[in-house]
């Protein structure tokens, strides 16, 4: 997917979380929530870091850092519909890869614990202040909540909540 389309398919998501769908004026709004530039500051340096333009790279990350509030690493990788709900305090290893239709609050932090980088499915909605650590495998259609510590790996369409992070029904 080529990084328009990947730009449109985040903020039509976050138009949709915000406010129930996508017409125009939601997207309109969104492009003005907290969050949205920092989302499209990452779809351009993902795209740089994919043609290997380092510098340009390098610049997108800083520009993020400063004005986005956050620190997404050059080199994390994530599918469309890719949502920062707040931006602010979100930490993101340059190793992370992630698939489509993810949404993270303020303040999560999806980190390395040695080498080993977390992988995620689809579908993740990952509450404020939330941690997600090591090498772990988060399934399809799974929520983490808020604060939680997830060290282990989270099965297809659970719920972790807690320090350290378990499954509840």
């Amino acid at each position: 997917m080529n990084m328009w389309k990947l730009i449109f398919s985040d903020i039509k998501a976050k138009a949709e979380w915000l406010y129930g769908n996508s017409e125009q004026k939601n997207i309109l709004k969104t492009l003005f929530t907290d969050g949205t530039f920092a989302m499209i500051v990452y779809r351009f340096m993902q795209a740089c870091h994919r043609r290997r333009l380092i510098i340009l790279t390098m610049i997108f990350n800083k520009i993020n850092i400063i004005f986005g509030r956050c620190i997404i690493g050059r080199g994390a990788s994530f599918g469309p519909r890719f949502v920062l709900i707040h931006s602010y305090g979100v930490v993101i290893n340059t190793a992370v890869c992630g698939g489509s239709d993810i949404k993270i609050e303020h303040l999560v932090t999806i980190g390395a614990e040695g080498k080993e980088s977390p992988v995620l499915g689809n579908n993740i909605f990952i509450g404020a202040g939330a941690k997600i650590i090591g090498g772990v495998k988060i399934g399809n259609n799974v929520k983490i909540g808020a604060n939680a510590v997830v060290v282990d790996d989270v099965p297809d369409g659970a719920t972790a909540v807690g320090v350290p992070a378990k499954i509840v029904k």
